[in-house]
């Protein structure tokens, strides 16, 4: 899902209205009026509710394992579900009737026109299937680095237990804390108001030519067809890294050029799943948030990157890849982890001694840099420049009155307190017995998830009202990670598990929390939205679980990318990073990688570093996908929105969920008709981006396979 975020923060001023609300943009956003009349929980909501979280779910987990991790948001189910909601509402009967024990209580397929509340809650139950914006349950990454990385054994129970405990566990954070930051009206989230302007754009009467409806489907059918070509045909055109054709013999030209592997120098792309990989659609990112990402961008990779390696060779940079997520040696050889882990799988100290200190890339070593100088820059910002605003807005959400939103809600039975405590101590007692009874699959103490759980609590109330208030959401991923590795290194299984239940739960509630305020503003029953918010989430997590199963076992060579055919799409780019994660933090520590027995000690000033966060998606994302979604962005959000700004009000969301979608059906139907089966072409189109080199290290005296000697 796209972002939303003002030009000023400021913006919000008081109406002397007591209708309307306190916060400008929600007054000119969000209807203030409601009919409680209107039927939410239909058949219609439930056929299409559960069907959108089921494919969003399967399609999410399925593209997570390819090179261009395509995310289907809940943008898409809301676009292609208004037709056919209305199709339904056309052909269903409309016969009422009664059903064992509700009593006189009559029920209808057909209760009337397909309304704006049904569509609220399918696309909420749409989002619970892609993991409310990041594609796949987060830990699933744990299964994964387990059986495809590690080649060790975790059992479904484990896995599933683990996926859903995670995912739960954050529901009822959000429980606890809905009253202070859904409620009030100065907590306003502004990424919501996107998807309200969006409602209400498509449930407007549509009487022109070409309707949105036309509009989708034409354009699905052109992006459906198109990608038979980069998806199979002529799979180059994925990226078209034209230095390294020009410069076939050269290492440092496709190391500059080599849009997958190196810097990606006027590398460019006709694939919209490299578009629209790990940064979303650009089609619905504001012109000035691209702005900053193509700043920040160029700052990194085509200015601190070049001088770094080429300049000051920083850690050794020429011996290994410019751009590269493995983990080597001294000597520039693939690092094999397997050999330090023993049969308890933790560190076996004498074979790590034996092979040496773990190296990685110099720009996969300033990522993480990047990442602690994030951290205390965005909190730092947040507080300094919003602080204030914050403070003031949380004061106001308890002394001040009901706005009109909460008023109208009113209306409406609230959930019981005791759901959410009941869920919230089922969970921890569930992931208590996963920790103690399943502790040789999952390696962390008991202490441990009391230890997560704790943290998830302290910091989603500060991190909820940031986001609710400025739209920006720190990420202290690596704080879980580092703390655990500094407390029970040599245990990685232990140190990933203590990052999803205290991070990932603490992400989880605030994305509940910003489905619960769309809730709020487009007047839903709030038992409905916690029935369909908790059911969406449980089926989630179990198709996820699932379909990861299936492909772990079916695919050979999955996520190696080093013996995978050059065309094969199943290289898991975020698995290989989530995999060096625990590697770094957990197998081996911090203190042997960032303190005085690593490499990178000095890794640690970042911590008092400006806001480098434009590249925190890479590692996976490559220069290629930044290239292509800088570019898309410009086009679609600058040119287009300026000059034909009618067109972009009209089919600007519409063509970017038609995209996504065309693409993600021709991709499953590829594999099935032709990947399970092995059926691929051989030719130069479909042999990479040929720019074997750019991995090649500069350094001399370093040999590598495949590489020229120097």
């Amino acid at each position: 899902m796209g972002t939303y975020q003002p030009e000023s923060l400021t913006g919000a001023t008081k109406s002397d209205n007591e209708d309307d609300s306190s916060i400008e943009e929600v007054r000119l956003t969000v209807t203030n009026t409601d009919d409680p009349t209107l039927p939410v929980t239909t058949f219609r909501m439930w056929f299409l509710g559960l069907f959108s979280c089921c494919l969003l779910s399967f399609l999410n987990q399925f593209f997570s394992y390819r090179t261009e991790p395509l995310v289907i948001t809940q943008i898409t189910v809301q676009v292609a579900t208004l037709p056919i909601g209305h199709f339904l509402a056309t052909v269903l009967p409309t016969t009422k009737f009664r059903l064992p024990g509700f009593g006189s209580r009559l029920f209808s397929l057909n209760p009337g026109p397909f309304n704006m509340k049904e569509h609220v809650l399918i696309s909420i139950f749409a989002n619970a299937g892609s993991a409310f914006g990041n594609g796949s349950a987060y830990a699933v990454g744990i299964v994964t680095i387990i059986k495809a990385f590690y080649h060790r054994n975790i059992s479904f129970l484990a896995g599933w237990l683990l996926i859903i405990t995670t995912q739960v566990l954050g529901y009822g954070w959000a429980g606890l804390l809905r009253k202070y930051v859904v409620e009030p009206a100065h907590m306003w989230w502004p990424s919501t108001l996107v998807q309200v302007s969006l409602f209400r754009a498509l449930h407007e009467k549509d009487d022109r030519r070409m309707s949105r409806a036309k509009f989708f489907l034409i354009a699905l059918i052109c992006s459906f067809c198109w990608y038979l070509v980069p998806g199979y045909l002529f799979s180059t055109l994925t990226s078209i890294s034209w230095i390294c054709w020009v410069f076939s013999k050269s290492v440092t030209a496709q190391q500059v050029g080599s849009g997958m592997r190196g810097l990606g120098l006027g590398a460019i792309t006709l694939d919209w799943s490299v578009v629209a990989s790990f940064l979303f659609s650009p089609l619905i990112c504001p012109f000035f948030a691209i702005v900053n990402v193509f700043a920040g961008y160029m700052l990194i990779i085509y200015i601190v990157i070049p001088i770094a390696y080429w300049g000051f060779d920083l850690y050794g940079a020429s011996k290994f890849p410019i751009f590269s997520s493995h983990l080597f040696t001294s000597q520039g050889q693939k690092y094999d982890i397997s050999s330090i882990v023993n049969d308890k799988f933790e560190l076996d100290i004498g074979k790590y001694e034996e092979q040496g200190q773990i190296h990685m890339s110099m720009f996969f070593a300033l990522t993480y840099g990047f990442g602690f100088a994030t951290i205390a820059s965005t909190l730092t910002h947040v507080a300094l420049f919003y602080g204030r605003e914050i403070y003031e807005r949380f004061r106001a959400s308890y002394k001040g009155k009901d706005d009109i939103h909460t008023r109208l809600m009113r209306k409406y039975k609230d959930i019981p307190s005791w759901w959410f405590n009941a869920l919230l101590l089922v969970t921890l007692a569930v992931s208590l017995i996963l920790c103690i009874f399943l502790n040789n699959q999952v390696q962390m103490p008991w202490w441990g998830l009391i230890f997560a759980s704790a943290i998830a609590f302290i910091f989603t109330l500060p991190v909820s009202i940031i986001t609710a208030t400025t739209n920006q959401t720190p990420g202290l991923n690596i704080i879980t990670e580092y703390v655990m590795g500094i407390i029970l290194p040599g245990r990685p299984i232990a140190n990933v598990c203590f990052k999803v239940y205290g991070y990932m739960s603490m992400s989880q509630a605030v994305s509940f929390l910003s489905d619960f305020k769309l809730g709020h503003y487009m007047k839903i029953p709030p038992r409905s939205m916690f029935l369909v918010q908790f059911l969406g989430t449980i089926i989630s997590g179990t198709i996820n679980i699932s379909v990861a199963w299936w492909l772990l076992n079916s695919i050979e060579n999955i996520c190696q990318d080093d013996i995978l055919p050059p065309d094969s799409p199943w290289t898991c780019p975020g698995d290989r990073v989530f995999f060096d994660a625990s590697v770094i933090w957990g197998l081996v520590g911090p203190k042997r990688i960032f303190g005085t027995l690593g490499n990178y000690s000095s890794m640690n000033w970042f911590f008092l570093g400006v806001l480098l966060g434009a590249t925190g998606a890479m590692p996976p994302a490559t220069p290629l996908n930044y290239n292509a979604w800088v570019i898309v962005g410009t086009i679609f959000n600058f040119f287009i929105f300026r000059y034909r700004k009618k067109w972009w009000q009209r089919y600007n969301y519409i063509l970017s969920a038609a995209l996504d979608a065309g693409v993600a059906f021709m991709a499953v139907l590829l594999y099935f008709s032709l990947g399970m089966e092995n059926k691929g072409l051989t030719w130069w189109g479909t042999n990479g981006e040929h720019c074997k080199l750019a991995t090649c290290p500069t350094a001399k005296g370093i040999a590598v396979d495949g590489c020229p000697a120097r």
